[in-house]
């Protein structure tokens, strides 16, 4: 059975995304221990809230090393919403904020024409993605997914977008490059689908 590891620091909806792991067949363990994180065999990172209480609190749990390490360490790693956009350099969220710095690029507002509502919230699909993304096996390129965002990432490197979404506009909604995966969306939220790419990232 596959181990998998979900941070716990003090942000985001971390017993839905275990549930949702374990119907998946696999071991889902909640850690607040960075030395549980580190000798984890995959992790995720979730999140809601805001960019900068959320790398405050990663800093406070002694976790920015250790999820740097994880990553280049090789291990399968999964960001989801928050955990998404802390993978990046910056984000202006609420002024400027330094991220983790994996993902080259940066986390802005959505600026949309107002019939547009921000957050951004509900379902939507994926309205291109690549070919051969891990995460993505078996499901339908029409499926949907849960959305609840205002903040969008942009990578400064395109070769990590493995997926967009159309919203007043295409955004990077997937990244996928090597080990590391990350997702806007909610898959512990989006039913058939969600349970299909975690259990996509659990049999990694």
């Amino acid at each position: 059975m596959s181990a998998i590891t979900i941070i716990d620091y003090g942000m985001g909806n971390l017993r839905s995304v275990q549930k949702a792991v374990e119907k998946c067949g696999a071991e889902a363990k909640i850690s607040t221990d960075p030395r549980e994180i580190a000798a984890a065999e995959k992790v995720i990172l979730p999140g809601v809230g805001a960019f900068r209480d959320a790398i405050d609190a990663l800093r406070q749990h002694d976790m920015v090393a250790v999820i740097q390490d994880v990553v280049a360490a090789g291990k399968p790693f999964l960001g989801i919403c928050l955990g998404l956009q802390l993978l990046f350099d910056v984000s202006y969220e609420d002024g400027e904020f330094e991220g983790l710095g994996i993902i080259p690029g940066k986390v802005v507002k959505f600026d949309l024409p107002s019939e547009f509502k921000i957050p951004h919230m509900g379902w939507n699909q994926l309205s291109s993605r690549v070919d051969h993304n891990p995460l993505l096996k078996e499901i339908s390129p029409a499926a949907w997914f849960y959305f609840v965002h205002s903040y969008y990432v942009a990578p400064t490197d395109e070769s990590w977008t493995s997926g967009r979404t159309d919203y007043g506009g295409e955004f990077t909604s997937m990244i996928w490059k090597d080990n590391v995966l990350a997702t806007q969306f909610h898959p512990e939220k989006s039913q058939t689908a969600g349970l299909q790419l975690l259990k996509n990232f659990v049999d990694m």
